[in-house]
């Protein structure tokens, strides 16, 4: 596997916990989750695009 793979499932995977789905972070919204989600479609496009 390449570094930039590692990177775009370590970055799911950390969109996935982001989301507000706990009762402590409903108070959150959908910030954490949207920005995590911007960069993991920056990394994509870039993979993309094969500056990655």
């Amino acid at each position: 596997m390449t570094l930039s793979t590692i990177l775009v499932v370590v970055l799911i995977i950390v969109l996935i916990g982001a989301l507000p789905l706990w009762p402590y972070s409903r108070g959150y919204g959908y910030y954490p989750g949207g920005i995590l989600g911007t960069i993991l479609l920056v990394v994509i496009i870039l993979m993309l695009m094969g500056k990655i």
